[in-house]
């Protein structure tokens, strides 16, 4: 049950804190959830055909071995939990680093990736892990870029931070700690760059996760404050 104690481990931490009365992150559950569910539902998509082709699976003798289709629950699991952390880190850099030195260069930074991940993806048709993680990633970034957000800069500072666990845990997902690997992958459809033992797509893969749950849970705050400023008004 590696893999699900693993979750626990990265849950307990953000969740002791939502109560904290300074970042006070369970005061946007509202919004938070709506964005991760929505979210999951894509990537749970992606994850189940990618299982079914092989493009990487899971080692049934660290799970609880409760399964959902081809996947096992601490998989549905993962994309509420690592989001929920990751976004707990978002709030907290919002809090106590209001002065983020990305902000000014965050709309430029866009550009420059979506345009290395669009060239990455033409260049890995063949191998449709990078390609798909590259072309969604450049997608959302090229959105951000032609629209900027005030919140990019945030994000990026944020997914900074969320690398350090994230490669921690992932590290042992990938078999870093232990004589096998819980999530294994398939070299043929990567480019098979690690870092450690992670593939150096699961860095585009968590960006593109983040980036789309935090677009979504900024403009579900921004929508409520503009219905309260008009409701102020009337």
């Amino acid at each position: 049950m590696v893999y699900l104690f693993l979750l626990i481990f990265t849950l307990l931490g953000p969740l002791s804190h939502s109560w904290d009365k300074r970042v006070y992150y369970a005061r946007k559950w509202w919004a938070l959830f709506p964005a991760i569910l929505i979210t999951a539902l894509y990537f749970l998509i992606w994850d189940h055909f990618f299982t079914i082709w092989g493009v990487w699976g899971f080692n049934s003798r660290y799970l609880l071995g409760l399964q959902l289709g081809v996947m096992p629950i601490e998989e549905y699991l993962f994309f509420l939990i690592v989001p929920f952390a990751c976004v707990f880190l978002y709030e907290v850099i919002n809090f106590y680093l209001p002065k983020n030195p990305l902000k000014p260069i965050a709309v430029k930074l866009s550009a420059i990736l979506a345009v290395i991940l669009f060239s990455l993806g033409i260049f890995c048709l063949d191998r449709i892990y990078t390609a798909t993680a590259a072309f969604g990633a450049a997608f959302l970034l090229a959105i951000h870029t032609i629209k900027p957000r005030p919140y990019l800069g945030d994000f990026y500072l944020g997914y900074l931070l969320s690398l350090v666990p994230f490669f921690l845990v992932n590290g042992i997902l990938t078999g870093s700690f232990l004589e096998e690997p819980v999530v294994w992958y398939n070299n043929n459809e990567n480019l098979g760059l690690r870092i450690g033992t992670i593939p150096v797509e699961d860095s585009i893969y968590l960006l593109m996760l983040l980036l789309s749950i935090i677009t979504i849970y900024e403009e579900l705050q921004a929508a409520r404050h503009r219905l309260r400023s008009r409701q102020t008004f009337t």
